[in-house]
């Protein structure tokens, strides 16, 4: 399937420490290392390694961390032809502060991302019209997303928006959007909602749908995903694994909805199979290197059927 990825690249600064920092408070970490990074780059990495033809659209600076973005986009197979350099700002970069337990905190300049404008954007009108399925995120400009969202649905293609980083999309025309997939975090922030509110996660999609999208998938971490349309809502589980690095699992939820939905699945069985993506790249830590291959995902589903089949 062709997908073609809309989204973000920065470089990723990474530190361990034993519990996260509270505010104003500094602790001493450890185990430094820079690694890949970007909603963008993470989503177009994972497809490839499920055998996706993924086209990225996106933008680096002119310097060291942009060569290296190229770099891995060849390695991983990902046409980046459609990749601008801009000469006048730099290649995005976050600072990632991770803890023993598996959790983390992220802070993201997204640089050069910010200069993924419409006009832009349409230089590669062919590669949002020609693909099966166009993906975007939001650590671009949201008006970019929805553009290039809006001209992949006016060609007939599948568009999915990953509304993260979290905004308000109150307001925003997401009529272009045929599956949009927040995390739990995300939804109530895209309803104008406190992170705190108590509305169940059905309520969050069922309102979700009210902004226009033609779907919406609600990402819950080890308790699964809501599917929601307008037909009503359907759970979803993930598989069990053990946990030691979440980060990244988003992205990688999102890149395997994309290739499934590619392939043909219907929107239930596509969240099914990025659930079990998602999970098994949280036995590792990292997210490039933890994004695992379609034989790597297979072999885990024939495993587990054949387990069931033994128990029942």
């Amino acid at each position: 399937m062709r997908l073609t990825v809309v989204g973000s690249y920065a470089k990723a600064l990474v530190m361990t420490v034993d519990r996260l920092p509270e505010a104003g408070e500094t602790l001493l970490g450890r185990e430094y290392r820079e690694t890949y990074g970007g909603k963008g780059s993470d989503m177009a990495v994972q497809a490839a390694r499920l055998g996706a033809d993924v086209v990225y659209v996106g933008a680096v600076g002119d310097d060291a961390h942009g060569a290296e973005f190229r770099a891995l986009m060849a390695a991983e197979g990902v046409d980046d032809s459609r990749v601008t350099v801009d000469p006048t700002a730099p290649t995005g970069v976050g600072f990632i502060v991770k803890d023993t337990a598996g959790r983390n905190l992220i802070v993201v300049d997204k640089g050069a991302n910010d200069r993924l404008l419409p006009e832009v954007l349409d230089r590669s009108a062919d590669a949002l019209r020609g693909a099966d399925v166009v993906l975007a995120q939001l650590e671009i400009p949201l008006g970019s997303a929805l553009h290039a969202l809006a001209a992949a649905r006016e060609a007939g293609v599948t568009t999915v928006l990953n509304p993260a980083p979290a905004v308000d999309l109150r307001g925003a025309d997401l009529s272009a959007v045929d599956v949009l997939t927040p995390n739990e975090h995300e939804a109530r922030v895209a309803l104008g909602l406190s992170p705190g509110d108590p509305a169940p996660v059905e309520e969050l999609a069922r309102r979700l749908l009210a902004l226009g999208p033609r779907s919406v998938v609600v990402t819950r971490g080890e308790d699964g995903a809501l599917v929601a349309d307008p037909a009503g809502a359907t759970p979803v589980a993930t598989a069990a694994v053990d946990v030691v690095d979440s980060n990244g699992a988003g992205d990688s939820f999102n890149a395997a909805l994309a290739v499934a939905l590619g392939e043909g699945r219907d929107l239930r069985d596509a969240a099914a199979f990025a659930g079990v993506v998602a999970a098994l790249c949280c036995e590792h830590w990292e997210t490039v290197p933890s994004y695992r291959t379609r034989a790597e995902v297979e072999d885990f589903l024939a495993t587990t059927r054949a387990t069931t089949k033994e128990r029942a």
